[in-house]
């Protein structure tokens, strides 16, 4: 087991050694997202519409004490199926890239806000305990999870510019596809982290917010 373990942290190390530019490229689309984000929320004047905005999720979930945590599995595991499919599908397109970009973009610019509405409508305190209970546990498997699927796709697209050979077309997509796949599975186990631990726990300790 610890020889696996070995082996599967050798792998990953020579991944980010081998494609370092394109994992650098991810992370700062990405934190360029949560930083738009977090800007957002810092010079809107709406402020009240955020407020209401978590408030309004504060409620809901208090309602989930006695609610179906079953379905928002299902809606959460069925939004992360469309993601992967999106990033798979534009991937597979040499003029998708962009299309790839956007979306790491938006999903940093979704945490961002969601991180800077918090604090705001909370406080600080609460506002960063709120976001440890919420959002933290998940994202620490769902952002490197993205960003894999991200590399992914700059990875097809480098290899179908060098190679247009139809073989290594194939071969490159059946690659992606496969890491696709199991970064699927990788993105359900945050889902079921979010629902049946994340969810329970706020739920537990909603009534301090």
């Amino acid at each position: 087991m610890r020889k696996k373990k070995n082996e599967i942290f050798t792998i990953i190390r020579d991944d980010i050694h081998n494609n370092l530019k394109s994992y650098v490229i991810i992370v700062v689309i990405f934190l360029v997202g949560i930083f738009l984000g977090v800007m957002l929320v810092n010079q809107t004047d709406a402020k009240g519409d955020i407020e209401k905005y978590i408030h309004t999720y504060i409620d809901e979930t208090k309602n989930l004490q006695n609610g179906d945590y079953l379905g928002e599995l299902q809606e959460d595991v069925k939004n992360n199926i469309v993601l992967v499919f999106l990033l798979w599908f534009a991937g597979t397109t040499i003029i998708g890239i962009p299309i790839v970009f956007g979306i790491i973009l938006f999903r940093g610019f979704c945490l961002g806000y969601t991180i800077a509405s918090c604090v705001y409508a909370l406080g600080k305190i609460k506002g960063l305990i709120f976001i440890a209970i919420t959002i933290f546990l998940q994202n620490i498997i769902f952002i490197p999870a993205i960003t894999i699927l991200g590399v992914s796709c700059i990875k097809l697209y480098n290899s179908i510019i060098k190679d247009r050979r139809k073989e290594n077309i194939k071969l490159s997509i059946f690659k992606h596809s496969i890491i696709s796949l199991i970064v699927l599975v990788v993105l359900i186990v945050s889902s079921i982290i979010k629902i049946e631990i994340s969810y329970r726990m706020i739920v537990n300790l909603i009534k301090y917010f």
